[in-house]
């Protein structure tokens, strides 16, 4: 485990680290539960059991080895209220993914390539493995920084560079509808390193082209915020979280330099619902308030004004609002009920639809403790949902179907249910459904020794699904 392993020992002990950590105002055994929790984000099971003990360790100068140090400085950060680096608690360099990904200063294209190169390269990409979470990154910088972005925009084309016309925009288009459709029927862990390549290998060079006219290089910068909202989402699918919030960045970097104001808005939402399912609750609603930002709301469509709307009321009810919720929700209704075919809407929301709002209006009810209705809504999202065409999401909501009956006591009614979500899960390549399959486990496990069929069918099937991803 990596707190428990050392590279060195220093017999003064570290007064930096003891410093900042007295700085928190936090205990030794504070401190290793933010540790844990922020281990768990990152997929860093080594240091999920760092305990009292090693925090003190560490002080009295015993070095963390392994990811702890990044893990530490980021649990750190999130008491603070600030970035604290390695230097400053007094631990070596490592080798981590930049952070000028997260800075929302840095150029926007330089930072988006060097992600893509190191996400697509085998030995580099081990990198991303020491990456967290980071909850400083989520504060959005200040307006002026948006009509900043848009100037930056319109300086971009390149007189030297490719020639880019109204034809390669429609071409990425087109790319981005084929991806997101596979990802809806297979999850973020299928062809999510074909989406980098293409963002990185194609996409990149008509960014930096020559373009027609202004309108064209919009619609680019609009297009490829598309792709890199879709790497994002598919790595949060994955439960690539650090990774997600990296590409999330990247993506609202590019909206603003296209002066999309709904792009914008669509990925702020994403970046709210990864931060609901994580447990920030005071990030998710402030990262869901800017997406509905007044500019922002009006600049989308009616479908997509709902997906916004719904996801706020999802941070509102996690923020134990639930009146605020309620209207949300009634808004998203009648946002939705206002769309219709023919609307000049984005290809990115033709996933979202009555089955979708279902799903998200009772993870919003759950949240309240409004189970009974909860219920009612997400089998309003199973039984209007095309499975075959969005099949990942069709596995979820079952897996959260069967949760909810069996908080409800109605524990043969959720075996029933979750054997239906084990079956849509065949072939899937997700983060949500992985969990979901052990929340299943975790839920059954009082119950292995009943002899009932039902529990002991979930849980074998469950176990199965798990065991081909370790």
């Amino acid at each position: 485990m990596g707190g428990r392993q050392t590279v060195a020992r220093n017999s003064v002990g570290n007064a930096k680290l003891g410093s900042v950590i007295a700085e928190s105002g936090l205990s030794h055994a504070q401190i290793a539960k933010v540790v844990a929790q922020v281990a768990i984000e990152s997929g860093a099971t080594e240091c999920v059991g760092i305990g009292r003990s090693h925090v003190s360790h560490w002080v009295r100068g015993t070095t963390p080895s392994g990811r702890a140090p990044l893990i530490l400085v980021e649990a750190l950060s999130r008491k603070l209220h600030r970035v604290v680096t390695l230097d400053e608690i007094g631990l070596p360099p490592q080798a981590s993914l930049s952070q000028d990904g997260l800075d929302w200063h840095a150029d926007t294209l330089v930072g988006l390539t060097d992600l893509g190169r190191v996400d697509v390269d085998a030995e580099r990409r081990r990198v991303l493995a020491t990456a967290a979470y980071s909850l400083a990154a989520l504060t959005l910088p200040s307006g002026s920084w948006w009509s900043e972005m848009v100037n930056r925009g319109r300086s971009r084309s390149n007189v030297e560079g490719h020639a880019v016309g109204r034809s390669d925009v429609e071409a990425v288009r087109d790319m981005v509808s084929l991806f997101s459709r596979v990802d809806q029927r297979r999850g973020g862990g299928h062809a999510r390193t074909a989406v980098v390549q293409y963002l990185t290998a194609d996409v990149s060079v008509f960014l930096r082209g020559r373009y027609v006219d202004e309108r064209v290089r919009r619609d680019m910068f609009t297009a490829a915020s598309e792709l890199a909202y879709l790497s994002g989402w598919m790595a949060f699918d994955n439960g690539e979280h650090a990774l997600a919030q990296r590409y999330f960045s990247s993506s609202v970097k590019l909206a603003a330099e296209a002066g999309d104001p709904a792009m914008a808005a669509h990925v702020l939402r994403a970046m709210a619902h990864q931060a609901v399912d994580l447990g920030h609750h005071r990030e998710a609603l402030e990262l869901s308030s800017a997406s509905i930002d007044r500019s922002r709301y009006l600049a989308a469509s009616p479908r997509e004004r709902s997906l916004l709307g719904v996801v706020h009321a999802r941070a509102l009810a996690v923020s134990r609002e639930p009146k605020a919720a309620a209207e949300a929700l009634l808004r998203a209704e009648s946002d939705l009920s206002a769309a219709s075919e023919g609307d000049d809407e984005p290809g990115r929301v033709f996933f979202f639809g009555q089955a979708s709002l279902g799903h998200e209006t009772a993870c919003t009810l759950r949240d309240t403790g409004d189970l009974r209705a909860a219920v009612s809504q997400f089998r309003l999202s199973v039984r209007t949902r095309k499975a075959s065409s969005f099949t990942r999401t069709h596995a979820v909501t079952l897996g959260y179907l069967g949760l909810v009956q069996a908080r409800q006591g109605e524990l043969e009614e959720a075996c029933a249910t979750w054997l239906r979500s084990l079956d849509a899960m065949e072939g899937i390549r997700s983060g949500r459904t992985r969990q979901v399959a052990s929340e299943m486990r975790a839920v059954l496990s009082p119950f292995r020794q009943t002899r009932s069929g039902a529990v002991a069918e979930v849980d074998a099937r469950a176990e199965r699904y798990l065991a081909t991803f370790s």
